[in-house]
């Protein structure tokens, strides 16, 4: 995967989630439907490696996000 910006992770992180997805697709240069499967992997990857920095719970991450 291409190398995001900084700012992909602090909207993840900030809970900005169509932020982050517009982010993505303009750093990759790809769909909506590919920038979803990259910011799912990127989510995980922060959870597990940073889940003190989260806004919010898993639980309410999703709440309200459809795709």
């Amino acid at each position: 995967m291409k190398e995001l910006p900084d700012a992909v992770d602090r909207h993840i992180l900030d809970h900005r989630v169509i932020h982050a997805l517009k982010a993505i697709m303009d750093a990759c240069g790809c769909t909506l439907h590919e920038a979803i499967d990259i910011f799912g992997v990127r989510y995980e990857e922060l959870r597990r490696d940073r889940p003190d920095d989260f806004q919010v719970s898993r639980e309410e991450y999703g709440r309200n996000v459809y795709t």
